[in-house]
């Protein structure tokens, strides 16, 4: 069996590809944007405030879950979500780092 093509990226690459794929639909943006205007939701507050049905709201947040952007702690008999900062912090030093990169070259 052959090497899968993300073998040849170390693991922060990896990582910050599953981040940066995790974001790259315009919903999952919406519910990031809307999850930092509350301090948490649940998915019923969410699927108010997105023109999307409950069931893709629920897909959406699975993959924000997934990739660690956001959390979701039990309460009750809803999950109530908030963001992960320590992820967020992560992308945050990735752009830093391409931003301070950046200031030292010239086209």
């Amino acid at each position: 069996m052959g090497a899968s093509k993300s073998d040849f990226f170390t693991d922060k690459q990896n990582e910050l590809a599953s981040l940066f794929k995790a974001l790259s639909h315009p919903a999952r943006v919406a519910i990031i944007e809307y999850l930092l205007t509350v301090d948490t939701c649940i998915c019923g507050d969410i699927v108010n405030e997105l023109p999307l049905a409950q069931p893709t709201v629920s897909q959406h947040l699975k993959e924000l879950k997934n990739a660690g952007i956001i959390k979701g702690n039990i309460e009750g008999t809803a999950i109530c979500y908030c963001i992960n900062e320590t992820t967020l912090k992560k992308i945050e030093s990735y752009f830093s780092i391409i931003n301070s990169q950046l200031k030292n070259k010239c086209c």
